[in-house]
Parts: structure tokens; C-alpha cells; sequence
């Protein structure tokens, strides 16, 4: 029986919370509707006193916990290195917010703090007496262009390694474990003029493993379009695919993973996700004993007629059937 546990940021329902149309109450609501029992909250979108936790919101934090069965299971917090206009956050600076938002976390008891790689590995050492004083993991996460053997990242799999510490870590977004384009941005630049055959050919270049600046010129060839090109450097940034993501990578820094993030774009009609293959990422997790939590992470575009809460819905629904056939 696998121990992966599922939940959801309340990052996937921006759409209703930025037009008033949902409280945080009714995504813990949803949580337990869905018979999830985790929450991650994102501290600048959330937090009424951000960067600080009011009395009052820690009490309804705990209000809402014991009326919904559902748990605060990690924090995500931003580092804005640029919040000055004339240089970025030296080290101490940013070890000051890392140093809150762990305080933020251990006031919640909540036992993950997920962070940016922009605190750097030297910072994150920083803080690590910190994040063991407020028993808190402190984590990065590894977001699309990146990979979990990306050269940025082993750096801080390599300080990991020298540190021998448990309450540092990483959270694996699965979006850097695409295999296909992202297809609703592919189906909206074909409706927007694009030629779906310079489109199809920007696809086989990253497939093939072309260089940025090799394809950028190959497509300049094929006379490409700014709009063709918009999708081209799209699927070489933060929407990158592969033909065969690093599962060995992840199988490798799992044991410094207490959390993901289980992003998804779109669910499709066959109940598959558009561009992740999640029967095969959660294999993976099934197979290497991940017990952390996988929150559901909506960052698509709603359909006419459809929620962020549908969506989320669906996609705990196709995890569900997945692991059904692994435990």
C-alpha cells in the first residue's frame, strides 16, 4: 500500500480568489469534500499580514483545521531579491526573510517551507540552524527550465550532501517532468495564425535535443512568425518538455523531498493530464516509497462553464485511479 498523500495548493484556485469568488474557507472545504486532509498555503496571496501571521489568523487557521479535517502541510514562500530599485538582497537580507518565513511556518506548525532557488545554496546553509531550531524542512523548489540534475540543482543536492542535515530538502514540480508540448497554448496559438507544421517542427527540434540558439535559427529559416517563435522559446523555458524526463534524477534526490507539487494544465477528456505523464511520474514515487504529500497545483486556463475547483476536482480523481493500480 503506497503512503503518497495527496492534497492541493491554494495556488490552483487563483483564479477565484483573485475575483472574490472563493474564500480560503471554501478551498479547505474542497479539500475535505475531496477527502484530502493537506493544504499549502502561499504566504503572499494569503496571508492578510504578510510576511507576518496575525493572532487572529492563526486562530482561524485552526478553526478551519478541526472543522474540515484538513491540515496545513507546507508553506510556500516567495524570495524577492529585488524588492530594493538599486541592487538585489545580499545574503544576510535574504536570510532574514528565509529566517520569517520559517518563524511563520513554526507559529502554523506546519512542517515544510517551500522557497525559490534565488536564496542560493550559501543562504540556505545559512539558515539551516534556523530551520532545525523551528523543527521546519526548508526546501527549494525545482521548477521547469530546471531538473533534478540540472547543474543548479546538484549544486544544492551537493551542499545536502555536506550538510548530513533532514531539514533541508527539495519540492519537484512535476512540470519539469513533461514529454509533450503544452497543448492548450499549442491549440491557442493554432486559432491565434500559427502554422500547426512550424509548430510541429519547433516540437521535434526539442525532442531532438537542438540547442536554443541552434533551433532559434533553424526556425528562423522556416521563416517563423513572432508568434511561432513565442511558442519555440516557450518550450525551451518555463514550459520545456523531453521525450524522456529525469526520473533517474528524481529517483536520486527523493530522499530529500518531504513534499511536490503535482502541477497540471489541463485534464483532457480521456482523464489523462495534457502534457505530464502522471501514470508514470507516480510510478515512480509508488516504487522509490515516497510517503510526502503530492498537492494538486492547477495552472491552466479555465474552460467556459468550469471552475478551478472542477479542475482540481478531476485531477485528484486521475491520480486516485492511477495509484489504485499500484496499491
Amino acid at each position: 500500500m503506497s503512503q503518497l498523500k495527496l492534497g492541493v495548493t491554494t495556488h490552483s484556485y487563483a483564479a477565484e480568489w483573485v475575483d472574490d469568488k472563493a474564500t480560503l474557507e471554501d478551498m479547505y472545504q474542497h479539500c475535505a469534500e475531496l477527502d484530502m486532509d493537506g493544504i499549502e498555503i502561499v504566504e503572499t496571496t494569503m496571508f492578510p499580514d504578510y510576511p507576518y501571521v496575525s493572532d487572529a489568523y492563526a486562530g482561524e487557521l485552526k478553526r478551519m483545521e478541526r472543522a474540515y479535517g484538513v491540515k496545513l502541510v507546507a508553506l510556500s514562500a516567495n524570495m524577492d531579491r529585488g524588492k530594493r530599485w538599486d541592487r538585489n538582497l545580499n545574503a544576510n537580507e535574504m536570510l532574514k526573510n528565509v529566517i520569517q518565513d520559517l518563524q511563520n511556518a513554526h507559529r502554523l506548525e506546519c512542517p515544510v517551507l517551500k522557497s525559490q532557488y534565488l536564496i542560493s545554496p550559501k543562504v540556505m546553509q545559512m539558515a539551516e540552524p534556523y530551520a532545525r531550531k523551528y523543527g521546519v524542512i526548508l526546501t527549494i523548489e525545482i521548477h521547469n527550465p530546471e531538473t533534478p540534475t540540472s547543474p543548479a540543482m546538484m549544486e544544492y543536492y551537493n551542499m545536502f550532501e555536506e550538510t548530513g542535515s533532514e531539514y533541508l530538502g527539495f519540492v519537484p514540480d512535476f512540470g519539469m517532468l513533461a514529454n509533450r508540448p503544452n497543448k492548450a497554448e499549442f491549440d491557442r496559438a493554432v486559432a491565434g495564425g500559427a502554422r500547426k507544421e512550424i509548430l510541429d517542427y519547433a516540437v521535434s527540434l526539442r525532442y531532438d535535443g537542438v540547442s536554443r540558439e541552434q533551433g532559434r535559427a533553424l526556425m528562423a529559416e522556416k521563416q517563423a512568425g513572432p508568434q511561432e517563435m513565442g511558442m519555440f522559446e516557450s518550450m525551451y523555458g518555463y514550459m520545456q518538455f523531453s521525450r524522456v524526463p529525469d526520473y533517474e534524477g528524481l529517483k536520486k534526490i527523493m530522499k530529500y523531498c518531504p513534499h511536490m507539487h503535482g502541477k497540471f494544465i489541463d485534464i483532457l477528456e480521456d482523464g489523462t493530464e495534457s502534457t505530464i505523464p502522471y501514470d508514470e511520474v507516480l510510478k515512480v514515487l509508488v516504487d522509490c516509497g515516497y510517503s510526502g504529500y503530492v498537492v494538486s497545483e492547477f495552472e491552466g486556463q479555465t474552460k467556459p462553464g468550469r471552475s478551478s475547483f472542477d479542475y482540481v476536482r478531476e485531477h485528484v480523481e486521475m491520480e486516485r485511479k492511477i495509484l489504485a493500480k499500484y496499491c
